[in-house]
């Protein structure tokens, strides 16, 4: 589950649950009696924040010559960002999204410089000195009533760019990537005094073999962080399921693992469907009720220090059916072939297509019919980000890429069966940061 979509289902399970539940009677009602009022599997969880260490302004310089690198070999001869968490991956620097531009430009050659509005610029240079130690940064600041566009073009032009290859990753906004264009075209017209059909000007392409060349190759701190990030959220769904009662609602279960998240100290949730909403894989908005054998799918996670955990499990309220058990065990091998296709070398497909072969073998195809989904993403600071574990993609995996390994059988009407874990690709094949869920009668391993 992406970051965005998690906050937007908390948020509404919140809300939803407020709505539902008869007042006084939401699990944790009141801020100051939640503590309290936790049940003793959370309640005893102690908190892992002194564990995390933030990326250092050193790996962060170590990035952008990694960068810089990428770019001479593609030809390009600057990227340009916006706020986002590319941004954040190479700078530190977390500036929320507006019609306003802030943007950072950085050539293949030479150091990088900043488009700020005028009156965020004390802000700005405090964010570049925290994240990059820089500060004597080269911050352009425009007016309300100026055009950021022609500052990004004069930098360009200063540099020699404004007829180059200038990246644009890939969040950015349009708007922004075609008023820089036309600012680059109009600076070339001006100056040349050609005709438009004779005036060189600046290629604009995508950025994303550079941000995504970087960011899909994780270093050791950035997989002790997923690392941790996955415990985190593997302990929260155990402690919530152990404390998992009859009547709850969704929402209630949903709350349980926000605050298991938040004793281990961090911010964490997930999405909880119920019975025949769990044949969703992305779920219903829908009242749903916990009953004994009624199945119930948690997907979700948290960020520790920037980076990203996405677990599923599926569990069951007392005796699970023997068609649940069997489905479970599918989608079990289906997990299990993922992870042993994944090698280095190996096309992202070919992951996929043996979790799919495992589920069509056992009754469950044709194709994307009950399993309708890749069976996996990448993940770092992104819940998904490049590269993906589907049909059609050739790449090759290499070590300390990331992925989702999450096959699901779903019986529309019935119960679905996820099971998602993370993993990473090491030099002689893959590895799960979590266990395997061993069975619906014992999820997290003990009896």
């Amino acid at each position: 589950m992406n970051s965005s979509r998690r906050r937007f289902l908390q948020n509404a399970g919140i809300a939803t649950t407020v709505a539902l539940t008869p007042s006084g009677s939401a699990l944790f009602a009141q801020e100051g009696a939640a503590e309290k009022s936790l049940p003793a599997p959370i309640a005893k969880l102690k908190s892992r924040r002194a564990e995390a260490k933030s990326i250092t302004i050193e790996e962060r310089q170590q990035r952008l010559e990694r960068a810089r690198q990428l770019m001479t070999e593609n030809k390009m001869d600057a990227i340009m960002m916006i706020g986002g968490t590319s941004l954040v991956y190479f700078t530190g620097i977390r500036w929320w999204l507006s019609e306003r531009l802030f943007a950072m430009i950085v050539p293949a050659k030479g150091t990088p410089f900043y488009v700020s509005p005028a009156f965020e610029e004390d802000r700005a240079r405090e964010q570049i000195v925290m994240g990059m130690g820089d500060a004597k940064a080269d911050v352009r600041i425009w007016q309300e009533d100026e055009s950021p566009y022609r500052l990004i073009a004069d930098g360009l032009k200063e540099r020699g760019m404004v007829g180059g290859k200038i990246g644009v990753e890939e969040t950015v906004h349009y708007v922004f990537s075609s008023g820089v264009q036309d600012a680059v075209f109009a600076l070339n017209l001006l100056d040349t005094k050609k005709t438009s059909s004779s005036i060189p000007s600046a290629r604009f392409v995508s950025a994303t073999p550079i941000t995504a060349g970087c960011r899909m190759i994780k270093s050791d701190h950035e997989l002790q962080l997923m690392t941790l990030a996955n415990q985190v959220t593997l302990t929260a769904y155990e402690a919530a399921y152990l404390s998992m009662k009859e009547g709850m609602t969704q929402h209630d279960f949903a709350e349980m693992v926000s605050a298991a998240h938040a004793k281990q100290g961090f911010q964490g949730g997930a999405g909880v469907q119920v019975a025949e909403n769990s044949a969703l894989p992305h779920g219903s908005a829908k009242p749903q009720v916990i009953r004994e054998g009624t199945i119930l799918l948690m997907d979700g996670g948290c960020t520790v220090e920037g980076y990203d955990s996405d677990i599923s499990r599926t569990v069951v309220l007392g005796k699970p059916t023997d068609k649940m058990k069997r489905v479970f065990d599918i989608v079990h091998r289906a997990q299990a072939a993922a992870l042993a296709a994944a090698k280095p070398g190996v096309q992202c497909h070919a992951v996929d297509a043996a979790a799919r072969k495992v589920i069509e073998d056992a009754g469950y195809g044709p194709d994307y019919k009950h399993f309708g989904h890749r069976v996996g993403h990448g993940i770092g600071m992104d819940g998904h980000e490049w590269p993906y574990l589907v049909r059609g993609n050739t790449l090759p995996l290499a070590p300390r890429m990331c992925f989702s390994d999450e096959p699901g059988v779903y019986i529309r009407g019935e119960f679905g069966v996820r099971l998602e874990d993370d993993m990473h690709i090491t030099e002689n094949g893959a590895e799960l940061f979590t266990p395997q869920s061993p069975s619906l009668e014992s999820p997290f391993g003990k009896a």
